[in-house]
This record gives structure tokens, C-alpha cells and sequence, in this order.
């Protein structure tokens, strides 16, 4: 494409596929980082990424164009939070009032777990991350979309430019090729009982 072309389409893309990025955004942007830009700002800076990337958007036609788009999105959210919470992360801290603390502790569990339990989650956790990793793309599009995301499954189509028949279809074989990967790793048994 040319380059006019190039932006035009992109333009376009972008608009059809903005609100779930956005979504995606607020769901997912650090709250400390909220009181110094909206998820709407992400998302312009997510835009201007995308235009320095159009060959990276065009290739790869196998892989859904949300899909780029929201890794373009992720990783824009994490440059703005190095950026704005790594360097200096007591300044935006300090920034938050006594109000964070309700949703602090909101998030913390009813029960609380003991360290080996919580090394236990984060090795499960960990051994997900590699399992998920190794799915072919179109496997692993449907699962963050899914589960990550919390896209419902017409949504999910409407992401990945398909049927919802198809997108339901691909959920179910993609959590079956998930969990074979997973009983090959020897850590889950075919019951959801981790092995010994």
C-alpha cells in the first residue's frame, strides 16, 4: 500500500476495532497511572504507534489485525507505566489519596493464603503462561480475547473478522489443545488434580 493508503486503512481499522481496544485499556491500566492519563490517551498513543508499524499490521496475515493492534495496545500500556511509575514511581505514588485504599483492600482475598500456597499459584501460573505460549496464534488470540479480555464470543468474532459459530468452535478446540499441552508439561492430570 502506499503510504496515503496505508494511514486510510489504518485509520479505518483502528476505528472499527477501537471501542474494544479501549475496553481493553481501562481494564487494564495501572489506577495510579489513571490520575495522570485516561485510557482514551492510551489509545491515541496506541494509534500512533500503529502508524510507525504498518508493516508489522500488514504482514503476517494469519494473525488477526485486533490481535496486532491490542499487542500494539499492551505494549504501549507498559512503556507509559515504565515512564510514568518506573522512574518515577514515588512521585505518582504519592499522587493517590485515601480513597485508593478502599480498592486496595478490596482486592485483597477474604482468606489469606500462606507463602506456599502462593508459590504453588504462582508456578501454576507460570507453567499457564508457557502452555499458552506454545499454542499455535490463532489459538492463543481466542483464549486472551476470552479470558484475558473478557470479550464475549460474538465479540470474539467480530475481533477475528469470523462467524460466531467459528469463534465458539475455535474457543473450545483451543481450551482442548490447551489443556493436552498442559497434561504433556506432567503437571495437571486429565481431572484438573495437579500431579504429585
Amino acid at each position: 500500500m502506499e503510504g496515503s493508503a496505508s494511514q486510510q486503512w489504518l485509520a479505518a481499522m483502528f476505528a472499527e476495532h477501537r471501542g474494544r481496544l479501549l475496553a481493553v485499556a481501562e481494564r487494564r491500566l495501572n489506577p495510579v497511572l489513571l490520575r495522570r492519563m485516561s485510557a482514551e490517551d492510551i489509545v491515541q498513543d496506541a494509534y500512533a504507534a500503529a502508524t510507525k508499524r504498518l508493516d508489522y499490521l500488514s504482514n503476517n496475515e494469519d494473525v488477526p489485525l485486533y490481535y496486532k493492534l491490542r499487542t500494539i495496545l499492551m505494549q504501549t500500556i507498559v512503556d507509559a507505566e515504565r515512564r510514568h511509575l518506573g522512574a518515577e514511581a514515588r512521585d505518582a505514588y504519592r499522587e493517590s489519596t485515601g480513597d485508593d485504599a478502599d480498592a486496595m483492600l478490596a482486592g485483597i482475598p477474604a482468606e489469606v493464603t500462606t507463602p506456599a500456597s502462593r508459590v504453588d499459584r504462582s508456578e501454576r501460573h507460570a507453567l499457564l503462561r508457557r502452555a499458552i505460549a506454545m499454542l499455535p496464534p490463532n489459538d492463543r488470540a481466542i483464549l486472551t480475547l476470552r479470558h484475558f479480555d473478557g470479550l464475549s464470543n460474538s465479540d470474539c468474532a467480530a475481533a477475528l473478522g469470523i462467524e460466531p459459530k467459528a469463534a465458539s468452535i475455535r474457543h473450545v478446540r483451543a481450551l482442548e489443545r490447551l489443556q493436552k499441552t498442559l497434561e504433556t508439561m506432567s503437571c495437571f492430570c486429565e481431572d484438573g488434580r495437579q500431579t504429585p
